[in-house]
């Protein structure tokens, strides 16, 4: 009886840590993410330009894009705001965070009509775009897209140029928004284009499969080591 007694006891407390390092790992996981209610509070008119939630962004580039930004404020009414994040909540994809958070910060279509918002997950390096009615106007489907597959992707694909990336696209989206000609995307190495090209996997993939693979190996662990534990101490009673 008090052998069993302290086998039990011994496999309770092991089956016990276990759960408990299940219930604190697997939270970490969102630990960085970031939802919408977590943006700071902002409206059409507002100055400011640049939310780098993930601190990806140099001081230097970040001085430089508030004074891009701010220029072409002043000249065409149009304004643009990039923002970074570390991770997407569970569920959330960056298409999904993106068009709430333009909504959130732009809630009427007379401000949004005006405005271009661009958000990077660093997480999986996608990247999403929302604009206004205005901006359309100037901003085709086509440039559009390829500001967010090509201008901001290049250089991230070429060793994560946060920095280049979004002063290209600075640059590109004040040429257009300022009705000058689109100067295009940047060149694309011949090894990059494949790396472009690829199929990201989303967040919340990344995360279910991460999620499962944790979850499995804790549960065989919690299976093996006590039946482990109960032989061991068979044998050694013996």
């Amino acid at each position: 009886m008090i052998k069993l007694f302290n086998l039990k006891n011994l496999q309770t407390l092991i089956v016990s840590l276990l759960l408990l390092i299940l219930a604190t790992i697997i939270p970490v996981s969102s630990t960085f993410a970031t939802g919408v209610y977590q943006m700071p509070s902002l409206v059409a008119g507002d100055r400011t330009f640049i939310v780098d939630d993930a601190d990806i962004l140099s001081r230097v580039t970040k001085s430089k894009l508030n004074k891009t930004l701010e220029n072409l404020v002043n000249l065409t009414g149009n304004e643009v705001r990039f923002v970074t994040i570390r991770r997407l909540d569970y569920g959330e994809t960056i298409d999904s965070f993106t068009e709430k958070l333009f909504d959130k910060w732009f809630p009427t279509p007379e401000a949004k009509t005006h405005q271009t918002l661009l958000v990077l997950d660093t997480l999986t390096n996608n990247d999403a775009i929302r604009i206004g009615d205005a901006v359309k106007e100037l901003m085709s489907n086509e440039i559009t897209q390829s500001l967010v597959d090509e201008t901001i992707q290049v250089p991230i694909k070429d060793g994560n140029k946060y920095n280049q990336a979004f002063l290209a696209a600075s640059d590109r989206l004040t040429a257009v928004l300022s009705g000058e000609p689109d100067p295009g995307p940047p060149e694309v190495k011949d090894e990059l284009s494949a790396q472009v090209a690829a199929t990201f996997k989303s967040a919340e993939e990344t995360d279910d499969q991460s999620a499962t693979i944790l979850v499995v190996v804790l549960l065989v662990i919690a299976t093996i080591v006590p039946m482990a534990t109960y032989f061991w101490y068979q044998s050694f009673s013996g």
